[in-house]
């Protein structure tokens, strides 16, 4: 049986209000299944959609592919687990870890399965992915989400394509290596006149509420000059 898992979690706030949700190819048919909590964090959703999607293959299933955005359960179930597992479930530093109860289920679910991880990046256009996001978004708002059980012919959704735009994974990847940069400032225009800020909440205190508004963080003097040229 061709078995793919595309899964994905959110909470809003982090910890926040949040959900998960996953699709599960299974051979000629497909199933969805998803839930919401009150307070959770991003990572306790995508490892709950994991253990839960695993909980719904068939018995004697052995080969799937699973399809995550979360380098933090890839890691996990690939490494990690296995330390912690020797530690008595506890990190490097002597800690608790995170989720254990989810963890330990997640282990041994594996014993019974072999998978093949594909980390993939988020919100680039994987159909099966983008579908999980959407029921594990609307959980966390408590939105109504009408999850499918049936034949993979009246299901629409082509989440046999896992194709994605890699121009667009690399803008993604290369904004996310930027935002965890040190900032060198920030600059803001408010009413034609540009300041700039040691730190982001100066600036947010400056352009929060207002129209017309443009700001940016520099992660050096050259920068920090092109764009008060560029402001002007």
């Amino acid at each position: 049986m061709n078995i793919k898992i595309f899964t994905d979690g959110a909470a809003k706030g982090n910890p926040g209000p949040g959900g998960y949700g996953a699709v599960l190819l299974l051979g000629d048919r497909v199933l969805e299944v998803g839930e919401g909590k009150k307070l959770t964090t991003n990572n306790e959703m995508e490892l709950k959609a994991v253990v839960v999607a695993f909980k719904n293959i068939p018995a004697g299933s052995k080969n799937i592919e699973v399809y995550i955005d979360s380098k933090y359960v890839v890691e996990g179930a690939t490494g990690w687990i296995f330390g912690w597992m020797k530690n008595g479930w506890k990190t490097k530093t002597g800690g608790d870890v995170s989720h254990k109860e989810l963890w330990q289920e997640l282990i041994e679910l594996l014993k019974t399965i072999k998978v093949d991880w594909h980390k993939v990046p988020g919100h680039v256009g994987i159909i099966g992915n983008e579908r999980a996001d959407t029921i594990a978004s609307d959980f966390g708002e408590e939105k109504k989400v009408d999850l499918y059980n049936g034949p993979r012919n009246g299901y629409g959704y082509e989440i046999e394509n896992v194709d994605y735009d890699k121009e667009k994974a690399v803008v993604r990847s290369e904004a996310r290596k930027r935002s965890a940069l040190k900032a060198y400032s920030y600059i803001s225009k408010v009413d034609g006149v540009i300041m700039t800020h040691q730190t982001w909440s100066e600036c947010e205190a400056r352009v929060k509420g207002k129209s017309g508004v443009r700001y940016k963080k520099s992660i050096s003097a050259k920068e920090e000059k092109a764009i008060i040229t560029d402001f002007k």
